[in-house]
């Protein structure tokens, strides 16, 4: 194919391993894809926690899922248990905690069983993901969301994991490069742009100029061509999201047999809050905080409390939450923390990259302009980018701690208009499948059940008392012919997206 087009992705680590991965396979050689990586600059590998989708990414790549929890000291990740967000513990100690599992909700055919639970006493019905899914007590017991022996990537209960972001790249990268993509180790060293303001080539200490068909910037927050070279503007949210901050250590643990848990512990704090998840050889640690509302000194100490000691290393890294709304200009396309990053809460770095290379393989043209795609990606990742803001936010505005980054948090000026509809909304009901649009979202109306519940938040259905009967009309209308009109409900486990 002498007029093959190549793709050459700058810079390495799960974003650029992943799209040069990704790309490969679904090009399956038709397109030329290179791999430019510096060895002087590392990864910083925030985020050691991923989503569902991350199950059927690797599947996609052809990564045997064994080998991928071993290579990557990968444990399973049934969701987030969020302790101490709705109030600080009190003076007794008692702490509130809930849990965001990746199972959705129990259903019943034609019907959701969210108003029941509703309508039921608050003082004595049982925790929203208690009611809804048998995934809590899978999980707070420590148990496996399936059996050793079941198929790849499947199993009763949906999933995800755990993993050390240095060895997933190195995963990613031994794939990659199985799938014929070609990997450049040297610096940038510049970038020429030509006269319609589309990158003419790269320059690199090691191979001279490189030319290619499109770009793809995984340079991280340093954003070498989408920003620099390029100067598209970053959109900041930190009037929303106020964190910008991380502390981030690994501790091993006391004992080789030490319990796991299968679940993301997220800890709030005065000014924002700590992670702590299991990975096979150690717990990956951080303290998120404000630098508003919170020395590094002060978060420091936060997070030596938490562990118990000070015998650790932490790295500090700063980032301003935000995107920008032009991710794709000319013949480059950014993915990534070079695209933007909101903060490591629910994991949505990974699927964000996820998101962005879908988008690339099915959008990139064979032919013709190879901007031709640009406004398409741009607003459905911009979109994607601004709904995400919304989960996250809701987060934190529900609390009703009293500290000054709490209070803040809370307070509607701070709250996307978007969400504070949505919840002006929920008052009078549950969130719905249609409040969202499915192109644009990363989570699902019952993810937002999950926080919303778990956080105390009322919704008023007293005057809706007949639900019962209309959802038993809905459900007699939609049976089959073939069923019997005295055929019991069955309860059905939704799939979560």
């Amino acid at each position: 194919m002498p007029d093959k087009r190549g793709i050459i992705v700058v810079g390495g680590g799960t974003a650029g391993w992943l799209t040069a991965a990704y790309l490969a396979r679904f090009f399956e050689g038709r397109i030329a894809i290179t791999l430019l990586e510096s060895p002087e600059i590392g990864i910083i590998g925030v985020g050691e926690g991923a989503f569902p989708t991350i199950r059927s990414t690797l599947q996609f790549l052809g990564i045997d899922e064994t080998h991928f929890i071993r290579a990557a000291s990968a444990t399973f990740k049934q969701g987030i248990r969020f302790d101490d967000w709705l109030h600080a513990p009190g003076p007794d100690g008692a702490r509130h905690h809930y849990l965001h599992p990746f199972e959705a909700p129990f259903y019943t055919e034609g019907g959701s069983l969210v108003p029941y639970w509703l309508l039921q006493d608050e003082a004595t019905r049982p925790p929203f993901a208690e009611a809804m899914t048998i995934q809590n007590r899978v999980a707070e017991a420590r148990r496996a969301p399936k059996k050793a022996g079941e198929g790849d990537y499947a199993g009763p209960l949906n999933y995800a994991y755990h993993f050390d972001a240095r060895r997933l790249a190195e995963v990613l990268e031994a794939r990659a490069v199985e799938l014929g993509v070609r990997h450049l180790r040297g610096l940038l060293t510049g970038v020429e742009l030509a006269e319609d303001g589309s990158i003419a080539c790269i320059r690199t200490d090691a191979h001279g100029a490189l030319e290619a068909d499109l770009y793809v910037d995984c340079s991280g927050f340093r954003a070498e061509l989408i920003g620099k070279a390029l100067g598209s503007p970053f959109k900041s949210v930190k009037h929303q999201l106020f964190t910008d901050r991380a502390l981030a250590c690994k501790i091993p643990y006391d004992r080789p047999d030490a319990p796991l848990e299968s679940f993301t512990i997220a800890t709030a704090h005065e000014a924002g809050w700590t992670w702590d998840i299991g990975l096979e050889g150690a717990r990956g640690i951080g303290c998120v905080y404000s630098s508003a509302h919170m020395s590094d000194e002060e978060a420091a100490a936060v997070l030596r409390g938490y562990i118990g000691h000070d015998d650790y290393k932490a790295r500090i890294i700063p980032f301003e939450p935000g995107y920008r709304e032009a991710q794709w200009v000319k013949n480059c396309v950014a993915v990534g923390l070079s695209g933007g990053f909101l903060e490591p809460l629910e994991s949505t770095g990974v699927v964000l990259i996820e998101a962005a290379v879908a988008m690339i393989a099915e959008l990139y043209p064979h032919n013709g302009p190879a901007d031709a795609p640009a406004a398409r990606f741009n607003r459905l990742i911009a979109g994607r980018y601004a709904n995400i803001v919304n989960f996250l936010k809701l987060h934190y505005c529900l609390s009703r701690r009293q500290e000054p980054f709490w209070r803040d948090n809370a307070d509607p000026a701070s709250i996307p208009e978007a969400l504070r509809e949505l919840l002006d909304q929920w008052r009078w009901r549950p969130p719905s499948r249609f409040d969202f649009l499915l192109d644009l979202e990363s989570f699902a109306f019952f993810n937002y059940q999950y926080v919303l519940y778990g956080m105390e938040f009322r919704t008023d259905l007293s005057s809706g008392r007949g639900i019962s009967r209309m959802s038993r009309r809905r459900r007699n209308c939609s049976r089959g012919s073939g069923r019997s009109a005295n055929a019991r409900p069955r309860i059905c486990r939704g799939t979560a997206r």
